[in-house]
């Protein structure tokens, strides 16, 4: 955290410590302790609405103290987790998130909890070159909202980011494969793009990956592999401009996309085109 932003989060503090506000019709001044918890809440709501989450998720934070006990120290604790999302204090967020999910497990704010929780680690992972272990705990994380919230409204937005965070991983395994394949590594290579046609099949990166695969094999002198992963390129996306760059690289070299051998792609290619299982 940078010395500016420390500085803004010391000045909200002081500001939420030090407020006075109009109490009522008859304008008396008040300070923050002496609110009822209501009006404290309606206070961190106005300030989420004008735009200072960070000093709304501190106002929120003084209902859990000052009213522990109260119906609006459940909503606060929410509203928390949620200002402090707003303000990309992502940390923060999430131990709000957590606490609620600890204290109220059963209430119908739980899934919104469980879906801040995970969107903490969601918002961070758009960048592919960084480390993807933020990408893992976002699919752990909303994992648990779709198994543990499977009617809550939250269910379906989860999948669909769980979608793209593993996307995501396949996307890295790429990048790896990609550099690897440039520098004449071709074994190291295709291990990451075995890993995408395996582990992550079901992502927009497949077709791509069996291409790859073509490469790498010719490249090793690994005919029946490269023409394996021709004929499930083949079958599975014959109108891709994949299948017809591995097309020419097999036709090139007076090579079939046909499955031969019994290598991890001939099983691959029983399993997916024959439905054979065992």
């Amino acid at each position: 955290m940078t010395s500016s932003i420390k500085h803004k989060r010391v000045l909200g503090a002081v500001a939420a410590l030090m407020l006075l506000v109009a109490c009522g019709g008859g304008g008396t001044n008040v300070p923050l302790e002496d609110l009822s918890a209501q009006q404290i809440f309606e206070l961190g709501e106005r300030q989420i609405e004008s735009g200072n989450p960070d000093n709304a998720a501190f106002t929120f934070g003084e209902i859990e103290r000052l009213y522990p006990y109260s119906e609006f120290a459940q909503r606060a604790l929410i509203m928390q987790a949620f200002a402090y999302h707003k303000d990309r204090d992502y940390p923060n967020s999430r131990a709000s998130a957590q606490r609620f999910l600890d204290f109220y497990p059963a209430e119908q704010d739980a899934p919104y909890a469980a879906y801040l929780l995970a969107l903490s680690y969601y918002d961070q992972i758009s960048d592919i070159g960084r480390d993807q272990g933020l990408t893992f705990q976002a699919l752990q994380s909303l994992r648990l909202v779709i198994e543990s919230y499977p009617d809550s409204e939250y269910a379906a937005a989860s999948m669909a980011k769980f979608d793209l965070a593993f996307d995501q991983l396949a996307a890295k395994e790429m990048e790896i494969g990609r550099y690897y394949l440039k520098r004449g590594h071709f074994a190291a290579a295709a291990n990451r793009f075995r890993t995408v046609v395996e582990d992550f099949q079901t992502t927009t990166h497949t077709p791509e990956a069996l291409h790859r695969l073509v490469e790498s094999y010719l490249s090793l002198g690994l005919t029946q592999e490269a023409q394996t992963a021709g004929a499930i390129l083949g079958y599975n996306y014959q109108s891709s401009e994949w299948y017809e760059a591995s097309f020419a690289l097999l036709t090139g070299q007076g090579l079939a996309a046909e499955p031969l051998g019994d290598n991890w792609l001939a099983s691959i290619y029983r399993q997916v085109v024959r439905g054979e299982w065992l």
